[in-house]
């Protein structure tokens, strides 16, 4: 799963298990992030139709799109120097520091509706976001 979101679209590597519901979800340096159960259940069912054995989601904030920057969501096998790991309820979520800054606070949901279905980043942090919800700055 290599993603770049669409329209509805710290330091450390010791997972942490979350198990809040998204309206009492307070972000911390070590859990700046909070996926909804259905975010969950569809990372989980794409870990087990297209990943591999030690497969996890890794999200980052890259730069591009026409708002400046853009969320990826791709599969991972190897943790890197500074990853911060997460778990919610049994799916390996890992993110980079610089990331982690510009997500401090994001819900991720997985939404399905007339228009469209995917994953939809509640970032309150960016101070715009383009048409198509792929990019913010």
């Amino acid at each position: 799963m290599s993603c770049s979101t669409s329209g509805s679209c710290g330091s450390g590597s010791g997972s942490k298990n979350v198990s809040v519901t998204e309206t009492d979800f307070a972000p911390t340096d070590e859990m700046p992030i909070h996926l909804t159960p259905s975010a969950i259940d569809a990372v989980s069912k794409a870990l087990n139709e297209e990943g591999e054995a030690g497969d996890f989601l890794r999200i980052s904030v890259v730069g591009g799109g026409c708002s400046g920057y853009q969320y990826g969501l791709d599969f991972d096998k190897e943790e890197r120097m500074g990853d911060l790991a997460l778990e919610f309820n049994g799916v390996k979520v890992v993110v980079d520091p610089v990331s982690a800054g510009y997500l401090r606070g994001t819900v991720v949901d997985y939404v399905t509706g007339l228009q469209g279905t995917g994953f939809q980043f509640k970032n309150p942090n960016a101070k715009r976001t383009c048409g198509c919800g792929s990019s913010f700055s």
